[in-house]
Protein backbone atom coordinates (compact mmCIF):
# COMPACT_ATOMS: atom_id res chain seq x y z
CA UNK A 1 0.00 0.00 0.00
CA UNK A 2 1.31 3.43 -0.90
CA UNK A 3 1.83 6.35 1.46
CA UNK A 4 2.96 9.97 1.24
CA UNK A 5 6.33 10.89 2.70
CA UNK A 6 6.69 14.59 3.47
CA UNK A 7 9.77 16.42 4.71
CA UNK A 8 8.07 19.55 6.01
CA UNK A 9 9.13 23.09 6.72
CA UNK A 10 9.71 24.16 3.11
CA UNK A 11 8.25 27.41 1.82
CA UNK A 12 6.01 27.18 -1.24
CA UNK A 13 6.87 29.04 -4.43
CA UNK A 14 5.69 28.72 -8.03
CA UNK A 15 2.53 28.56 -10.08
CA UNK A 16 0.00 25.91 -11.01
CA UNK A 17 -3.17 25.63 -13.06
CA UNK A 18 -6.14 24.44 -11.01
CA UNK A 19 -7.60 21.26 -12.48
CA UNK A 20 -11.29 20.61 -13.08
CA UNK A 21 -13.67 20.41 -10.14
CA UNK A 22 -14.43 16.98 -8.69
CA UNK A 23 -17.83 18.16 -7.48
CA UNK A 24 -18.69 19.37 -10.98
CA UNK A 25 -17.34 16.66 -13.27
CA UNK A 26 -19.30 13.89 -11.53
CA UNK A 27 -22.81 15.30 -12.22
CA UNK A 28 -21.62 16.38 -15.69
CA UNK A 29 -20.80 12.76 -16.49
CA UNK A 30 -24.29 11.73 -15.37
CA UNK A 31 -25.68 14.46 -17.62
CA UNK A 32 -23.54 13.25 -20.54
CA UNK A 33 -25.30 9.88 -20.25
CA UNK A 34 -28.58 11.63 -21.12
CA UNK A 35 -27.26 13.25 -24.32
CA UNK A 36 -28.19 11.80 -27.70
CA UNK A 37 -24.82 12.44 -29.27
CA UNK A 38 -21.14 12.50 -28.43
CA UNK A 39 -20.09 14.69 -25.50
CA UNK A 40 -16.57 16.13 -25.17
CA UNK A 41 -15.50 17.35 -21.73
CA UNK A 42 -12.26 19.30 -21.23
CA UNK A 43 -10.29 19.92 -18.01
CA UNK A 44 -11.28 16.53 -16.57
CA UNK A 45 -8.99 15.53 -13.68
CA UNK A 46 -7.50 12.09 -13.10
CA UNK A 47 -9.37 11.20 -9.91
CA UNK A 48 -10.48 7.85 -8.55
CA UNK A 49 -14.06 9.16 -8.26
CA UNK A 50 -14.01 10.12 -11.94
CA UNK A 51 -12.82 6.62 -12.83
CA UNK A 52 -15.74 5.12 -10.88
CA UNK A 53 -18.19 7.36 -12.79
CA UNK A 54 -16.67 6.23 -16.08
CA UNK A 55 -17.10 2.60 -15.02
CA UNK A 56 -20.76 3.32 -14.28
CA UNK A 57 -21.20 4.89 -17.72
CA UNK A 58 -19.53 1.94 -19.40
CA UNK A 59 -21.70 -0.50 -17.45
CA UNK A 60 -24.73 1.44 -18.70
CA UNK A 61 -23.49 1.00 -22.27
CA UNK A 62 -21.62 4.24 -23.00
CA UNK A 63 -18.26 4.29 -24.71
CA UNK A 64 -15.75 6.40 -22.75
CA UNK A 65 -12.41 7.55 -24.12
CA UNK A 66 -9.80 9.69 -22.38
CA UNK A 67 -7.31 11.84 -24.29
CA UNK A 68 -5.23 13.55 -21.61
CA UNK A 69 -7.54 15.85 -19.67
CA UNK A 70 -10.33 15.44 -22.25
CA UNK A 71 -13.08 12.84 -21.95
CA UNK A 72 -15.20 11.72 -24.89
CA UNK A 73 -18.52 10.10 -23.99
CA UNK A 74 -20.46 8.34 -26.74
CA UNK A 75 -24.13 7.66 -25.98
CA UNK A 76 -25.55 4.35 -24.90
CA UNK A 77 -27.96 2.18 -26.87
CA UNK A 78 -28.26 -0.22 -23.96
CA UNK A 79 -31.49 -0.90 -22.10
CA UNK A 80 -29.61 -1.27 -18.82
CA UNK A 81 -31.01 0.78 -15.93
CA UNK A 82 -29.29 -0.90 -12.97
CA UNK A 83 -26.00 0.16 -11.35
CA UNK A 84 -24.11 -2.59 -9.47
CA UNK A 85 -23.75 -2.20 -5.72
CA UNK A 86 -19.94 -2.47 -5.98
CA UNK A 87 -19.88 0.77 -8.02
CA UNK A 88 -22.54 2.64 -6.04
CA UNK A 89 -20.71 1.97 -2.78
CA UNK A 90 -17.50 3.56 -4.04
CA UNK A 91 -18.66 7.18 -3.85
CA UNK A 92 -21.42 9.39 -2.53
CA UNK A 93 -21.97 11.26 -5.80
CA UNK A 94 -23.15 8.11 -7.58
CA UNK A 95 -26.64 9.08 -6.39
CA UNK A 96 -26.89 11.71 -9.20
CA UNK A 97 -27.29 8.86 -11.68
CA UNK A 98 -30.78 8.35 -10.23
CA UNK A 99 -32.13 11.51 -11.88
CA UNK A 100 -30.27 10.80 -15.13
CA UNK A 101 -31.51 7.19 -15.36
CA UNK A 102 -35.10 8.15 -14.57
CA UNK A 103 -34.97 10.83 -17.26
CA UNK A 104 -33.52 8.58 -19.96
CA UNK A 105 -34.79 5.10 -19.08
CA UNK A 106 -37.86 5.78 -16.92
CA UNK A 107 -36.51 3.32 -14.35
CA UNK A 108 -33.48 2.69 -12.20
CA UNK A 109 -32.26 0.19 -9.64
CA UNK A 110 -29.34 1.04 -7.37
CA UNK A 111 -28.06 0.60 -3.85
CA UNK A 112 -27.70 3.46 -1.42
CA UNK A 113 -24.45 5.35 -2.16
CA UNK A 114 -21.17 5.05 -0.28
CA UNK A 115 -18.30 7.54 0.07
CA UNK A 116 -16.29 9.00 2.95
CA UNK A 117 -17.58 8.31 6.47
CA UNK A 118 -18.78 11.77 7.48
CA UNK A 119 -21.80 10.76 9.51
CA UNK A 120 -25.42 10.30 8.34
CA UNK A 121 -26.11 11.76 4.90
CA UNK A 122 -29.74 10.88 4.19
CA UNK A 123 -31.17 11.11 0.67
CA UNK A 124 -34.72 11.85 1.81
CA UNK A 125 -34.72 15.21 -0.03
CA UNK A 126 -33.76 13.41 -3.25
CA UNK A 127 -36.51 10.83 -2.84
CA UNK A 128 -39.19 13.32 -1.79
CA UNK A 129 -38.41 15.65 -4.71
CA UNK A 130 -38.28 12.94 -7.37
CA UNK A 131 -41.52 11.49 -6.01
CA UNK A 132 -43.20 14.86 -6.53
CA UNK A 133 -41.94 14.72 -10.13
CA UNK A 134 -43.85 11.47 -10.63
CA UNK A 135 -41.34 8.83 -9.59
CA UNK A 136 -42.38 5.76 -7.62
CA UNK A 137 -39.46 4.87 -5.34
CA UNK A 138 -39.17 1.85 -3.05
CA UNK A 139 -36.30 1.32 -0.62
CA UNK A 140 -35.76 -2.23 0.57
CA UNK A 141 -32.69 -3.59 2.36
CA UNK A 142 -30.47 -0.75 1.17
CA UNK A 143 -31.62 -0.86 -2.47
CA UNK A 144 -33.66 1.71 -4.39
CA UNK A 145 -36.10 0.65 -7.10
CA UNK A 146 -37.43 3.63 -9.05
CA UNK A 147 -39.92 3.99 -11.90
CA UNK A 148 -41.87 6.66 -13.76
CA UNK A 149 -45.30 5.18 -14.57
CA UNK A 150 -46.46 8.37 -16.32
CA UNK A 151 -43.16 10.10 -17.06
CA UNK A 152 -41.79 13.23 -15.40
CA UNK A 153 -44.50 15.55 -14.11
CA UNK A 154 -43.59 19.24 -13.88
CA UNK A 155 -43.81 20.51 -10.31
CA UNK A 156 -43.00 23.41 -8.03
CA UNK A 157 -40.64 22.17 -5.33
CA UNK A 158 -39.38 23.64 -2.07
CA UNK A 159 -36.30 22.01 -0.56
CA UNK A 160 -36.23 21.93 3.25
CA UNK A 161 -32.43 22.24 2.97
CA UNK A 162 -30.48 23.52 -0.07
CA UNK A 163 -29.04 20.08 -0.86
CA UNK A 164 -26.51 20.10 -3.70
CA UNK A 165 -27.15 16.49 -4.69
CA UNK A 166 -30.93 16.83 -4.58
CA UNK A 167 -30.81 20.02 -6.67
CA UNK A 168 -28.65 18.21 -9.23
CA UNK A 169 -30.95 15.17 -9.34
CA UNK A 170 -34.03 17.36 -9.89
CA UNK A 171 -32.32 19.31 -12.68
CA UNK A 172 -31.21 16.09 -14.39
CA UNK A 173 -34.63 14.47 -14.08
CA UNK A 174 -36.61 17.52 -15.24
CA UNK A 175 -34.30 18.69 -18.05
CA UNK A 176 -36.00 16.36 -20.55
CA UNK A 177 -39.71 16.56 -19.75
CA UNK A 178 -42.97 18.32 -20.52
CA UNK A 179 -43.73 21.52 -18.64
CA UNK A 180 -41.82 23.75 -16.24
CA UNK A 181 -40.32 22.65 -12.93
CA UNK A 182 -39.31 25.24 -10.33
CA UNK A 183 -36.93 24.56 -7.41
CA UNK A 184 -37.19 26.94 -4.45
CA UNK A 185 -34.41 27.04 -1.84
CA UNK A 186 -32.15 25.36 -4.39
CA UNK A 187 -28.45 24.89 -3.68
CA UNK A 188 -26.45 27.85 -5.01
CA UNK A 189 -23.01 26.24 -5.35
CA UNK A 190 -20.99 27.08 -8.49
CA UNK A 191 -21.12 23.39 -9.43
CA UNK A 192 -24.91 23.71 -9.82
CA UNK A 193 -24.38 26.57 -12.26
CA UNK A 194 -21.76 24.52 -14.11
CA UNK A 195 -24.24 21.66 -14.52
CA UNK A 196 -26.91 24.03 -15.86
CA UNK A 197 -24.46 25.64 -18.30
CA UNK A 198 -23.45 22.21 -19.58
CA UNK A 199 -27.06 21.08 -20.01
CA UNK A 200 -28.00 24.36 -21.73
CA UNK A 201 -25.14 23.85 -24.17
CA UNK A 202 -26.73 20.47 -24.93
CA UNK A 203 -30.13 22.05 -25.62
CA UNK A 204 -31.75 22.31 -22.18
CA UNK A 205 -33.56 25.42 -20.94
CA UNK A 206 -32.52 26.07 -17.35
CA UNK A 207 -32.58 29.50 -15.74
CA UNK A 208 -31.57 30.80 -12.33
CA UNK A 209 -28.86 28.25 -11.51
CA UNK A 210 -26.58 29.80 -8.91
CA UNK A 211 -29.56 31.48 -7.22
CA UNK A 212 -32.04 29.98 -4.76
CA UNK A 213 -34.72 29.61 -7.46
CA UNK A 214 -34.05 27.43 -10.50
CA UNK A 215 -36.51 27.18 -13.37
CA UNK A 216 -36.30 24.16 -15.69
CA UNK A 217 -38.31 24.32 -18.90
CA UNK A 218 -38.39 20.73 -20.11
CA UNK A 219 -37.19 19.94 -23.64
CA UNK A 220 -37.68 16.91 -25.88
CA UNK A 221 -34.03 15.83 -26.07
CA UNK A 222 -30.45 16.72 -25.25
CA UNK A 223 -27.77 16.76 -27.93
CA UNK A 224 -24.09 15.99 -27.68
CA UNK A 225 -21.97 18.99 -26.74
CA UNK A 226 -18.46 20.21 -25.95
CA UNK A 227 -17.76 21.81 -22.58
CA UNK A 228 -14.92 22.78 -20.22
CA UNK A 229 -15.27 21.84 -16.54
CA UNK A 230 -14.93 24.69 -14.04
CA UNK A 231 -11.73 24.86 -11.90
CA UNK A 232 -11.87 23.16 -8.52
CA UNK A 233 -12.42 25.81 -5.83
CA UNK A 234 -11.50 23.42 -2.99
CA UNK A 235 -8.13 22.62 -4.53
CA UNK A 236 -7.52 26.34 -4.98
CA UNK A 237 -8.48 26.90 -1.33
CA UNK A 238 -6.17 24.07 -0.23
CA UNK A 239 -3.18 25.59 -2.04
CA UNK A 240 -3.98 29.06 -0.70
CA UNK A 241 -4.18 27.90 2.91
CA UNK A 242 -1.10 25.69 2.52
CA UNK A 243 0.84 28.78 1.43
CA UNK A 244 -0.39 30.68 4.48
CA UNK A 245 0.69 27.76 6.70
CA UNK A 246 4.09 27.16 5.05
CA UNK A 247 4.76 30.75 3.91
CA UNK A 248 5.90 31.60 0.40
CA UNK A 249 4.29 32.92 -2.77
CA UNK A 250 2.21 31.00 -5.31
CA UNK A 251 0.14 31.85 -8.37
CA UNK A 252 -3.06 29.95 -9.07
CA UNK A 253 -3.80 30.26 -12.75
CA UNK A 254 -7.49 30.12 -13.76
CA UNK A 255 -8.75 30.07 -10.14
CA UNK A 256 -12.13 31.82 -9.96
CA UNK A 257 -12.00 34.56 -7.32
CA UNK A 258 -15.80 34.71 -7.08
CA UNK A 259 -15.88 31.11 -5.83
CA UNK A 260 -13.27 31.80 -3.12
CA UNK A 261 -14.53 34.92 -1.36
CA UNK A 262 -14.75 33.35 2.16
CA UNK A 263 -11.22 31.92 1.83
CA UNK A 264 -9.78 35.20 0.53
CA UNK A 265 -11.43 37.16 3.34
CA UNK A 266 -10.14 34.88 6.13
CA UNK A 267 -6.59 34.84 4.74
CA UNK A 268 -6.46 38.60 4.33
CA UNK A 269 -7.77 39.14 7.87
CA UNK A 270 -4.99 36.90 9.17
CA UNK A 271 -2.22 38.76 7.36
CA UNK A 272 -1.82 36.85 4.09
CA UNK A 273 -1.71 38.89 0.89
CA UNK A 274 -4.12 37.77 -1.84
CA UNK A 275 -3.92 39.58 -5.17
CA UNK A 276 -6.74 39.02 -7.65
CA UNK A 277 -6.49 39.31 -11.43
CA UNK A 278 -8.46 38.16 -14.45
CA UNK A 279 -6.10 35.20 -14.88
CA UNK A 280 -6.23 33.91 -11.30
CA UNK A 281 -4.88 34.58 -7.81
CA UNK A 282 -1.50 35.26 -6.23
CA UNK A 283 -1.06 34.34 -2.57
CA UNK A 284 1.89 35.72 -0.55
CA UNK A 285 2.73 34.94 3.08
CA UNK A 286 6.03 35.89 4.74
CA UNK A 287 4.99 35.88 8.41
CA UNK A 288 3.02 33.65 10.76
CA UNK A 289 -0.66 34.34 10.25
CA UNK A 290 -3.11 35.43 12.99
CA UNK A 291 -5.93 33.00 13.78
CA UNK A 292 -9.33 33.47 12.20
CA UNK A 293 -11.65 33.96 15.20
CA UNK A 294 -14.84 31.95 14.64
CA UNK A 295 -15.82 30.31 11.35
CA UNK A 296 -18.99 28.31 10.74
CA UNK A 297 -19.59 26.14 7.67
CA UNK A 298 -22.66 27.10 5.66
CA UNK A 299 -24.17 26.31 2.26
CA UNK A 300 -22.74 28.44 -0.54
CA UNK A 301 -21.92 31.33 -0.50
CA UNK A 302 -20.91 30.64 3.10
CA UNK A 303 -17.69 28.95 4.15
CA UNK A 304 -17.55 25.52 2.43
CA UNK A 305 -17.55 22.40 4.58
CA UNK A 306 -14.99 20.78 2.24
CA UNK A 307 -12.46 23.49 3.10
CA UNK A 308 -13.05 23.21 6.84
CA UNK A 309 -10.44 20.53 7.64
CA UNK A 310 -7.76 22.46 5.73
CA UNK A 311 -8.65 25.63 7.65
CA UNK A 312 -8.28 23.73 10.93
CA UNK A 313 -4.83 22.55 9.80
CA UNK A 314 -3.83 26.13 8.99
CA UNK A 315 -5.25 27.40 12.29
CA UNK A 316 -2.99 24.92 14.12
CA UNK A 317 0.08 26.99 13.23
CA UNK A 318 -1.45 30.48 13.49
CA UNK A 319 -1.08 32.99 16.33
CA UNK A 320 -3.88 32.94 18.88
CA UNK A 321 -7.06 30.84 19.02
CA UNK A 322 -9.62 29.96 16.37
CA UNK A 323 -13.06 28.40 16.76
CA UNK A 324 -14.38 26.24 13.95
CA UNK A 325 -18.01 25.01 13.85
CA UNK A 326 -19.01 22.25 11.41
CA UNK A 327 -22.68 22.73 10.57
CA UNK A 328 -23.09 20.39 7.60
CA UNK A 329 -21.80 16.95 8.67
CA UNK A 330 -22.05 15.21 12.04
CA UNK A 331 -18.77 13.28 11.97
CA UNK A 332 -16.17 15.30 10.13
CA UNK A 333 -13.58 15.51 12.92
CA UNK A 334 -11.87 12.11 12.48
CA UNK A 335 -8.77 13.90 11.19
CA UNK A 336 -8.32 15.95 14.38
CA UNK A 337 -6.84 13.06 16.37
CA UNK A 338 -4.25 12.71 13.60
CA UNK A 339 -3.49 16.46 13.67
CA UNK A 340 -2.84 16.11 17.40
CA UNK A 341 -0.16 13.52 16.60
CA UNK A 342 1.55 16.27 14.61
CA UNK A 343 1.47 18.49 17.69
CA UNK A 344 -1.72 20.47 17.10
CA UNK A 345 -3.55 21.85 20.15
CA UNK A 346 -7.22 21.21 19.38
CA UNK A 347 -10.17 20.60 21.69
CA UNK A 348 -13.53 19.43 20.38
CA UNK A 349 -17.06 19.38 21.77
CA UNK A 350 -19.67 18.02 19.38
CA UNK A 351 -19.35 19.97 16.15
CA UNK A 352 -17.11 22.66 17.65
CA UNK A 353 -13.31 22.66 17.48
CA UNK A 354 -11.21 25.16 19.44
CA UNK A 355 -7.72 25.47 17.97
CA UNK A 356 -4.86 27.13 19.84
CA UNK A 357 -2.06 27.78 17.41
CA UNK A 358 1.38 26.36 18.15
CA UNK A 359 4.64 27.82 16.92
CA UNK A 360 5.40 24.72 14.89
CA UNK A 361 4.09 21.22 14.27
CA UNK A 362 6.36 18.17 14.25
CA UNK A 363 6.54 15.29 11.79
CA UNK A 364 4.54 12.15 12.62
CA UNK A 365 3.07 8.96 11.18
CA UNK A 366 -0.62 9.63 10.54
CA UNK A 367 -3.54 8.02 8.72
CA UNK A 368 -6.02 9.60 6.32
CA UNK A 369 -9.63 8.60 7.05
CA UNK A 370 -11.42 10.64 4.36
CA UNK A 371 -10.73 12.93 1.41
CA UNK A 372 -10.64 16.39 3.00
CA UNK A 373 -9.21 15.15 6.27
CA UNK A 374 -6.35 13.62 4.27
CA UNK A 375 -5.76 16.95 2.54
CA UNK A 376 -5.68 18.66 5.95
CA UNK A 377 -3.03 16.22 7.15
CA UNK A 378 -1.02 16.93 4.02
CA UNK A 379 -1.10 20.69 4.64
CA UNK A 380 -0.17 20.21 8.30
CA UNK A 381 2.71 17.89 7.38
CA UNK A 382 3.98 20.39 4.81
CA UNK A 383 4.15 23.03 7.57
CA UNK A 384 5.63 20.70 10.21
CA UNK A 385 9.29 20.33 11.10
CA UNK A 386 10.69 16.94 10.19
CA UNK A 387 9.40 13.94 8.27
CA UNK A 388 5.77 12.80 8.19
CA UNK A 389 4.13 9.71 6.72
CA UNK A 390 0.51 9.91 5.57
CA UNK A 391 -1.06 6.52 5.13
CA UNK A 392 -4.08 5.65 2.97
CA UNK A 393 -3.63 8.47 0.43
CA UNK A 394 -6.24 6.63 -1.68
CA UNK A 395 -8.80 8.85 0.07
CA UNK A 396 -6.95 11.98 -1.05
CA UNK A 397 -6.82 10.63 -4.62
CA UNK A 398 -10.61 10.87 -4.76
CA UNK A 399 -10.42 14.66 -5.08
CA UNK A 400 -6.80 15.69 -5.77
CA UNK A 401 -5.00 14.74 -8.95
CA UNK A 402 -1.67 13.45 -7.58
CA UNK A 403 -1.39 15.78 -4.60
CA UNK A 404 2.34 15.03 -4.44
CA UNK A 405 2.73 16.65 -7.88
CA UNK A 406 0.51 19.61 -7.00
CA UNK A 407 2.72 20.56 -4.05
CA UNK A 408 5.91 19.12 -5.48
CA UNK A 409 5.88 21.65 -8.31
CA UNK A 410 5.57 24.38 -5.65
CA UNK A 411 8.79 23.30 -3.97
CA UNK A 412 7.47 20.94 -1.30
CA UNK A 413 9.44 17.79 -0.48
CA UNK A 414 6.60 15.29 -0.92
CA UNK A 415 6.83 11.85 -2.50
CA UNK A 416 4.55 8.86 -2.90
CA UNK A 417 6.23 5.65 -1.85
CA UNK A 418 5.32 2.07 -1.09
CA UNK A 419 4.80 1.20 2.56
Amino acid sequence: MSCLKIDGGKRLYGEIAVHGAKNSILPLLAAAYMCQGQTVLHNCPFLSDVEISLKILEYLGCKCERQGSTLIISPSNSNCFEIPECLMREMRSSIVFMGALLSKMGSCVMSLPGGCELGPRPIDIHIDSLTKLGAVIECNHGFLTCSLPEGIKAAELYLKFPSVGATENIILAAAVSNGTTVIHNAAREPEIEDLALFLNSAGAEINGAGSDTVVINGVNRLNGTEYTVMPDRIIAATCMMATAACKGRICLNNANKNHLIPIISILRDGGTLVDVSDSGLTVTSHFRQHNFGTVTTQPYPGFPTDAGPILVALSSVCKGTGVFIENIFDSRFHYIDELRLLGADIKTVGRVAVITGVKSLVGADVVSHDLRGGAALTVAALAAKGCSIIRKPCYIDRGYQKIEEIFGCLGADIKRTED
